[in-house]
């Protein structure tokens, strides 16, 4: 049961907003902000009022069940109205735990996306691109802007390594629950006694970070610039253009290469390193927080092994929910993609409420 202190607290908080906004004198900063608020209020403001009065409707009908002098009919009528509004109190209450629940700010940034071919050779590097192509499809349908960071190439159309921003709204929180080991079992196109291989590909998801999110010191790296190197050690141009950055307190290095400029290129390994950093200090706050409780679901722990997709038999399962969608190719061309976001979504989200209660 949610506390009544803590719905009369959102009932009060929503009617000071409401004249605020409609006063005129609210600060133009924090106008959007107060907006966003107001408006997220809304979407639960009749629940609240709802789940308030609940208590008083209910002990109004238990009234007329005790009562002896209440005539049959009437006793009926009340008792349905009863069974109703029980029905009524518990779906409120689960929306309203929902609304409650602990926001993570990250889920409204944009996002880094890392997809680097694993165990298989050549058919995981053929993994990774048709994962790419995958990532592609659904930023096209949702009309995301994604713009390529860096792509290390494999023969026959493989992906060795690539990595990608992700722009538009709400993107992380979308595709956080990617992070991890996929595993694809077919026949490659090499194999002509037409046994199944099986192989990898890790993908990583992280909230891109700004410079508000996160201080880096100058004195806290060191920078080296070398020239770019290109398919089998030829040089792709002749200045020292690439740029490797380590962050000395972590060891964490980012290498950038990609870009004809060495401004450009520090650039685009800024954003890697400040995503990564950004992204290991919330894992470590979010450890504080769960002590010995780990969540199944959106660890981002990327030996984990998440998914499969195994093409002679058409499936997609993801392993942390024991969902299979028989529709592997409506998966990979993006269509069906939101199906299991949205699965995976709504037992994240039930977790975080049974850890509530």
């Amino acid at each position: 049961m949610i506390p009544l202190k803590t719905i009369e607290d959102l009932i009060s908080k929503h009617s000071i907003l409401e004249k605020e906004l409609s006063s005129g004198e609210v600060d133009k900063k924090l106008f959007a902000e107060k907006s966003k608020e107001y408006s997220d209020l809304n979407d639960v403001i009749d629940d609240a009022r709802k789940y308030f009065s609940y208590e008083g409707e209910k002990k109004d009908l238990e009234k007329i069940l005790s009562d002896s002098s209440s005539d049959n009919e009437f006793k009926e009528m009340a008792e349905v109205e009863l069974k109703d509004l029980k029905l009524e109190n518990e779906s409120i209450e689960k929306k309203l735990k929902l609304f409650l629940l602990p926001k993570d700010e990250a889920d409204k940034k944009n996002a880094i996306i890392e997809i680097r071919a694993g165990t298989g050779g050549l058919e995981a590097s053929l993994f990774a691109a048709d994962l790419f192509k995958m990532y592609e499809k659904v930023s096209h349908q949702k009309k995301w802007e994604l713009e390529l960071i860096s792509m290390s190439q494999s023969e026959a159309g493989g992906l060795k390594e690539v990595i990608a921003s992700i722009r538009g709204k709400n993107i992380y929180s979308t595709l956080k629950y990617e992070s991890g080991v996929h595993r694809v079992q077919r026949v490659p196109d090499t194999e002509t006694q037409g046994r199944v291989h099986t192989s990898a590909a890790t993908v990583a998801v992280l909230p891109e970070a700004e410079e508000v999110d996160i201080k880096i010191n100058d004195s806290d790296l060191r920078i080296d610039v070398f020239r770019a190197g290109g398919p089998g050690g030829q040089s792709v141009n002749t200045t020292d253009s690439a740029v490797r950055i380590t962050h000395i307190p972590t060891g964490l290095s980012v290498s950038q290469q990609d870009q004809k400029s060495q401004h450009k290129n520090k650039a685009k390994g800024m954003l890697i390193l400040r995503s990564r950093l950004y992204e290991l200090e919330r894992s470590r706050i979010e450890g504080e927080r769960s002590q010995d409780r780990k969540s199944k679901i959106g660890t981002g722990d990327r030996s984990e092994r998440i998914r499969t997709y195994n093409f002679p038999q058409g499936r997609v399962t993801d392993h942390r929910i024991n969902l299979t969608l028989h529709k592997l190719e409506a998966f990979l061309e993006g269509e069906a993609f939101d199906e299991m976001v949205e699965s995976l979504t709504l037992q994240a989200q039930e977790e975080k409420l049974s850890n509530l209660n």
